[in-house]
C-alpha cells in the first residue's frame, strides 16, 4: 500500500525583549540557575500579571511579515497543566482570539515552489527549563516568562525536505524582522512536529503523534524520516496509531513514547481574569507595517534585477540581511556589482567562518571594499595582491589606497617594464619557449608565472600575456 504523511510544525519562538512577558525580570541567556526571577514569574499568590507591549509588537510585526490577518481585538487566557517547569499550574497563552491568523511561508524542494499555509500566531509566557542530573533532577525558572510567540502551521507539509525548508524559511523572516535572535543553541526557537499517515487518496488525516522541543532543523528533518517510517511500520504489522506525545533522541535517532496527547479541552481553557485584552487601532498596525524590511524572498528577486547577479548570488547574499545590506551598499559604491557579489561571497564569508566571527564585527566597511573593486578594475592592483589587500582590511580596516603604498603593491602595467621582464623570462626558458612555439598553451601559463615571480607578483598579468603572445608569434 502507499502511504502519505502529513506533517504540521508548531514552532516556538522566543522574542528579542529585555524584560519577561508579565513582569520585569531580565530574559538575558547564561545567568545562574534561578536568578532572572520573581513572585510574578514564579507564581507567587497575589502576585499580578503586567502585559509587555514590545511583545505584542514584535508578534504583529511578524505576523505582517507572514501575510497574515491582524485582529483588532484578542485576549489571554489560562491553559490548566500541572508539570514541574509551570510554577503557577497555568499558562498565561491566547486559545481562540489570537493575535495573529491565517498567512503563509513559502519554500522551494527540490525546484519546485509551495506556499505552506499558516493557522495562526499566539503569544503566551514560556515555561523553566528542565535540568537533569546523574541522580537528581531540577528546574530553571530564568525562562519561565519570557516571551514565546507560537507560529502554528496547518498540515500543508509532507516530507522531511519539505519542514527543513519551511524552518529554514520562517527562521529567515524572522531575522529579516528582527523580532528574536532565532538562536537554536540557546533555545530562541525550538518546535513541536505533528505526523500521522493515511494511505495514498484518503479524505481523512491518520491520527497523529507529536513530537516535542525539537531545537535543530537537522533533528528535525531526522525525527520525522524516523516517525514516517515507524508509523508505516506499525500500520502495515496490522497495529494502530495511538495519539500521543513522542520525544526524539538524537543518539540511538529513534522517538519514544513520553505520555497520552492531551485534546484542547483538557487544558481547560478560560479567559485570563488578570489581564484586559488588547485591542488595537488600524494606525498602529499601519505604523509598524511601515516599519517591516523588503522580505527576504522578494529581495532576491531585485537583486537578480537590480544588479544584474545570477540568482545563486542572490540567495547567499540575501540569506543574511546584514550581508545583503553590505553587498547593496559596495555595489553601489563600487558600480561593479558582481565583482562585490564574489568578494563578499568567497573572500569575506570564508574569513568569517574561519574566525567564527558575525558580519556586524568585520572590519572592513562596504566603501573600503568598492575602493579596493575599483583599484583592481583600474589596473592599480592585480587580484593576488588584492587578496592580500583584503586580508589586512578584513584584520585591521583602513584605507586600501594606504595598505597598498605601504605594501607597495602598486600593479607594474607600464609595457616597457613588463616587457624586459617578459624578455629575461624569455631568455631563461628555452624549452618553454620551444614548446610554447609549438602549441602547448600550458607554457604560456609557465612564463606568466615566471614573470610574476620576476616582477614580484605587480606585473600586469594581462599585459604580461600579450607581450608574451606577440614577441613569440
Amino acid at each position: 500500500m502507499s502511504w502519505v504523511a502529513t506533517i504540521g510544525l508548531e514552532t516556538h519562538v522566543q522574542l528579542h525583549t529585555e524584560s519577561k512577558m508579565f513582569c520585569a525580570c531580565c530574559t538575558g541567556f547564561g545567568a545562574a540557575p534561578n536568578t532572572h526571577v520573581c513572585p510574578v514569574c514564579l507564581g507567587y499568590p497575589g502576585a499580578m500579571p503586567v502585559m509587555n507591549g514590545k511583545a505584542i509588537e514584535l508578534t504583529v510585526r511578524s505576523g505582517l511579515m507572514l501575510s497574515c490577518e491582524i485582529p483588532l481585538y484578542s485576549k489571554f487566557d489560562r491553559k490548566s497543566y500541572f508539570y514541574p517547569d509551570m510554577p503557577k499550574n497555568y499558562q498565561i497563552s491566547q486559545y481562540d482570539m489570537p493575535l495573529c491568523q491565517g498567512g503563509g511561508v513559502d519554500i522551494t524542494v527540490d525546484g519546485q515552489h509551495r506556499r505552506i499555509e499558516l493557522t495562526r500566531i499566539h503569544l503566551e509566557e514560556d515555561v523553566g527549563k528542565s535540568m537533569h542530573f546523574k541522580s537528581s533532577s531540577g528546574v530553571d525558572f530564568n525562562r519561565a516568562g519570557v516571551p514565546l510567540m507560537e507560529i502554528v502551521s496547518e498540515p500543508d507539509l509532507h516530507t522531511p525536505e519539505e519542514a527543513m525548508a519551511y524552518l529554514a524559511a520562517l527562521k529567515q523572516i524572522l531575522l529579516y524582522a528582527e523580532v528574536s535572535d532565532c538562536n537554536l543553541e540557546e533555545g530562541n526557537m525550538r518546535c513541536d512536529v505533528n505526523i500521522s499517515i493515511a494511505p495514498a487518496g484518503s479524505d481523512t488525516l491518520g491520527t497523529k503523534a507529536e513530537i516535542k522541543n525539537m531545537n535543530t532543523f537537522r533533528g528535525v528533518q531526522n525525527a520525522v524520516r524516523y516517525e514516517i517510517a515507524r508509523q508505516i511500520d506499525v500500520l502495515e504489522s496490522g497495529g494502530r496509531i495511538v495519539q500521543e506525545t513522542r520525544r526524539w533522541d538524537p543518539d540511538t535517532e529513534m522517538t519514544s513514547s513520553m505520555r497520552t496527547k492531551e485534546d484542547a479541552h483538557d487544558y481547560r481553557y478560560f479567559p485570563e481574569p488578570d489581564l484586559m485584552p488588547v485591542v488595537l487601532a488600524e494606525a498602529q498596525i499601519e505604523a509598524w507595517r511601515a516599519t517591516l524590511p523588503e522580505p527576504p524572498a522578494a529581495r532576491r528577486e531585485r537583486l537578480v534585477s537590480e544588479y544584474g547577479i545570477p540568482e545563486y548570488d542572490a540567495g547567499v547574499l540575501a540569506a543574511d540581511k546584514r550581508v545583503g545590506d553590505f553587498f547593496e551598499e559596495a555595489a553601489r559604491a563600487s558600480g561593479n556589482a558582481k565583482a562585490a557579489s564574489n568578494w563578499i561571497m568567497t573572500e569575506m564569508l570564508r574569513l568569517l567562518g574561519e574566525q567564527e566571527m558575525d558580519i556586524a564585527d568585520v572590519r572592513v566597511a562596504p566603501a573600503a571594499l568598492a575602493e579596493l573593486i575599483g583599484l583592481v578594475d583600474g589596473g592599480a592592483l592585480n587580484s593576488n595582491s588584492a587578496k592580500e589587500v583584503f586580508a589586512e582590511l578584513f584584520a585591521e580596516g583602513g584605507d586600501p589606497k594606504a595598505i597598498v603604498a605601504a605594501k607597495g603593491l602598486t600593479q607594474v602595467s607600464d609595457s616597457g617594464a613588463i616587457e624586459g621582464f617578459v624578455q629575461q623570462a624569455i631568455e631563461e626558458n628555452p624549452q618553454s619557449v620551444e614548446d610554447f612555439r609549438n602549441g602547448k598553451t600550458k607554457a604560456a601559463k609557465f612564463l606568466v608565472g615566471q614573470v610574476m615571480r620576476l616582477s614580484k607578483g605587480k606585473a600586469n598579468p594581462k599585459m604580461v600575456g600579450e607581450i608574451i603572445a606577440r614577441l613569440l608569434s
